[in-house]
Parts: structure tokens; C-alpha cells; sequence
């Protein structure tokens, strides 16, 4: 497997070698070492014969030293000379390739040239998608140069300035121009998607996103295969006492979790937008707050003045780190704040708790039309310059946690919880009847290596 160097990518990929290693697939997930360091603990002694880590060398570039060959904390301006170093990396990866001589190989969605490899050495491969097929087949369609038809979906949009802060997604320069109209993701995307044998996998369920799922299918003449929301179970948690008791002291379904992932960070702006809204909601939150990597910011600077005074023990906020999918299956957590990044609202869903939308960037909007059309959530909607509004944010929060509709949005919630329970490992068996086919004939006996 060769996830793109993102943790929001690596997790999926790593929980998708953990069901498959559970049916007899030895796996080899190829990364940078900066980003093996950060993941390698998350791979138990249960997988350490059937899971194998494997360093890609990335080449060590003036401006790239090689703590930035991972995404988080990547100064944005060097994002392009990443995926231009990933490029660089072709030579540790056909090395990787001819010493290890996988059965199949599963990518990712950055790197064309992996299924041309693959090709070469006569490997079958696979894209694995790990956004969601709403706003992957809404991106999919804004991205051709010139659609015949409507988008099929009008739940699934960008408001305008939702389109300007991805501008760059989908409008290529002129140096675009001159080569074939796409711009370089475009590029990558259509590549890897080209590339793939036969099927494509996505992480998600036929029950949320099945008209998406057969949508992109049928854009694409490739099968479009969903392997689950690929969510770990919680975990006792033992390091985070405090945070465990102050949830503890709370009433059922009365507070809300906000958290914004691992590479995302609010403004100034909307970081006090947020705070006040919090505080004028009157509910009960638990606050996990993140600042960009060298960004010397500590909480009292961060927050408006006398907020955490106000607020008292009604809310919490930690700074860092906390351990969320166990927050999340707290009895307390009413409702998630969250930019509805994929892996995000998946882990919402499959815990039961409905989700609070206020998305920032990339398919993130998309995914906050998703929950809301499926009624399991609803979005803080921004002004029409993209501006966080504090009392929006706090009558969305009571809506939600304190009003009429949170019982209505709570059931949504816990059904497709129930559904994501009840399909087991329905979906993974699918998956991995669709790998061995392309795996045919099998050299090693009832088992497939697979460089992830």
C-alpha cells in the first residue's frame, strides 16, 4: 500500500491492511520515515507478522528537508514540492516493487505513475479513495472541461465563496492551458483513476452515498467498490482521567465535542467566533484546540478575554491533543462541532453522535451538504464572505444538543451507527473477493502479499 503522505489518508489505509490482514493478507505499507514514526505505534503486536512498514526515500530537496516529507505542518507553499518529491521517489518505490514482488499493489490518489509501474512488472493495482463519493463525484464533475449535463445531486454544491477558496482545485493557469486544460491534481487524479484494474475502492457505506457510489461508476466504467467507514473501536482510556471524569459529571447527550483534525486550524477570527458562540449556546462543550506547527500560541492569547472565566466548568478546552473516538462514544456527546473532514464524519456516524458542520476547506463543504441531506447533522452557515458568525454557531449548537430537532437528528444518527454495526464485515468480504480476482492466479499458498 502507498497512501499519500497525509495522516488523513494513512489512517484509512492502515485500518484497511488491519481487516484485510485478518483474512490471510500480508500487507507492506510504504511511507517516509517522519510520517512511520507518527504511525507505527497504531499497528498492534496482533498485526506484527501480517503488517510489515517499509521506508519510501523521498530525495532530501533544499527546501524539503526530510521533517517535511509528511503533510502535517507542512508550510502550504512546499505542498507542491512535496508531491514533486513524491514523484522523485520512483526509484525507492520500483525498488521496493522488484525486491518485495507484491501480489497486488493499493495507492493512492497523487501518484499516476504507480499503477504504470506496477503495470510494467505486471502487477495488477488498485486506487483506494479515501474521501467520500458525494464530494468526490461532485469534484469529479465540476472538474471536466466541459460537462454536458447538470450535476444529478443539487443537494451537493459550493456557495460561492466556497468555490473561490478552492479555486485553484479547479481552474487551471495558463500554464494549464497550454498542456491539457487540467490543473496538476486534476491530472494526478484522472491518472491514478485511469490506472486502476477494474475496480476502484471508496471509504464508505452503500446506505449513505449509494446513488454517489454508482454515480462515479458510471462516469468512470470502473466499478467503485466501498470498503466500510473503516473505523477503529474506542479504546479504555487511561491517560486522559480529567477529561474522562469532567465528561462523567455531564448529562446524557448534554455537551457537545468540537475538534477540527490534525491539519486544519481556525483564524484568529474564527477561533473567538467560535468561543462566544460556545459560550452564548449555553451547552455544555468539550473544546480541543490545535495551533499550527511553530506557532508559539498558548490558551488565554487564543481565546477572548475572561472567556474560560465566563464559561466555568460548563466547558472544557485542551489544548493539543485528546483522545476522540472515546470522547465521541462518551453518553454525554449530544453532538460533534467538526470541519467534516471524511474520517471525521464517519467516526461520528458510526458512534451515533450527529454532527455539527463548519467546514473549511477542500471536499469539506461537500461532505457538510452530505450530513445535512442525510439528516444527520446540520451546518454553521458562514456569511457570504466565508465569516464565522458566533450567534449562528450558537443556534446551530442548541438546534442540535438543546432543541426539538436534536431527538430527531440524534435517531438518524444512531441508525446508520446501527447500520455501519450491522454490515460487519460485509463489506470487506466484498472487497476482498474483488482483490483476489485480480490477484489470480496466486502464487503463495492462501495468501496474497499486497505492498499497500
Amino acid at each position: 500500500m502507498l497512501p499519500w503522505l497525509a495522516h488523513g489518508h494513512i489512517t484509512p489505509f492502515i485500518e484497511l491492511a488491519k481487516a484485510l490482514s485478518n483474512r490471510n493478507f500480508y500487507i507492506y505499507i510504504c511511507s517516509t520515515q517522519v510520517n512511520i514514526n507518527s504511525f507505527k505505534q497504531t499497528i498492534s503486536e496482533k498485526y506484527s507478522i501480517s503488517i510489515k512498514i517499509v521506508e519510501i526515500h523521498l530525495p532530501n530537496l533544499p527546501n524539503l528537508p526530510p521533517h517535511y516529507h509528511t503533510t502535517n505542518g507542512l508550510p502550504p507553499h512546499l505542498m507542491s514540492t512535496l508531491k514533486n518529491a513524491m514523484d522523485m521517489a520512483r526509484p525507492s518505490f520500483y525498488h521496493i516493487l522488484t525486491t518485495l514482488k507484491p501480489d497486488l499493489v493499493i495507492y493512492d490518489f497523487l501518484q499516476p505513475w504507480v499503477p504504470t509501474m506496477a503495470a510494467s512488472l505486471n502487477i495488477p493495482s488498485v486506487l483506494f479513495l479515501t474521501p467520500g463519493a458525494a464530494a468526490g463525484s461532485y469534484l469529479f464533475h465540476i472538474g471536466k472541461k466541459k460537462p454536458v449535463s447538470e450535476y444529478p445531486f443539487p443537494a451537493i454544491y459550493l456557495r460561492d465563496y466556497e468555490y473561490e477558496r478552492n479555486r485553484c482545485m479547479f481552474e487551471p493557469t495558463e500554464e494549464d492551458e497550454g498542456n491539457d486544460g487540467f490543473t496538476d491534481t486534476q491530472r494526478r487524479v484522472n491518472g491514478c483513476i485511469d490506472g486502476s484494474s477494474q475496480i476502484i475502492l471508496i471509504k464508505s457505506i452503500r446506505q449513505l452515498e449509494g446513488k454517489y457510489i454508482d454515480y462515479l461508476s458510471s462516469v468512470h466504467n470502473k466499478r467503485y467498490v466501498p470498503v466500510g467507514p473503516l473505523v477503529r473501536s474506542p479504546e479504555t482510556e487511561t491517560e486522559h482521567l480529567e477529561i474522562m471524569d469532567w465528561l462523567n459529571s455531564k448529562e446524557r447527550c448534554s455537551t457537545v465535542f468540537a475538534s477540527f483534525g490534525t491539519e486544519y486550524f481556525l483564524s484568529k477570527e474564527e477561533t473567538e467566533e467560535l468561543a462566544l458562540g460556545l459560550e452564548l449556546s449555553k451547552v455544555n462543550f468539550l473544546w480541543v484546540i490545535r495551533f499550527p506547527v511553530g506557532q508559539n500560541m498558548n490558551l488565554e492569547e487564543a481565546l477572548p478575554k475572561g472567556f474560560l472565566e465566563r464559561v466555568g466548568n460548563r466547558g472544557k478546552v485542551v489544548q493539543g491533543w485528546a483522545p476522540q473516538l472515546t470522547i465521541l462514544s462518551h453518553w454525554s456527546i449530544g453532538g460533534f462541532v467538526s470541519h467534516c473532514g471524511w474520517s471525521s464524519v464517519m467516526e461520528g456516524l458510526k458512534l451515533g453522535v450527529p454532527i455539527i458542520g463548519m467546514p473549511m476547506h477542500l471536499d469539506q463543504p461537500l461532505n457538510a451538504k452530505l450530513i445535512v441531506d442525510a439528516g444527520v447533522g446540520e451546518e454553521v452557515v458562514r456569511d457570504k464572505d466565508g465569516n464565522v458568525d458566533r450567534h449562528e454557531v450558537a443556534k446551530v449548537i442548541r438546534e442540535v444538543v438543546a432543541e426539538k430537532s436534536g431527538p430527531r437528528l440524534r435517531k438518524k444518527a444512531r441508525e446508520f451507527s446501527e447500520i455501519m454495526k450491522s454490515n460487519g464485515e460485509r463489506e470487506i468480504d466484498e472487497v476482498v473477493k474483488e482483490l483476489l480476482n485480480l490477484c489470480k492466479p496466486i502464487t503463495r499458498q492462501d495468501s496474497v502479499e499486497m505492498l499497500c
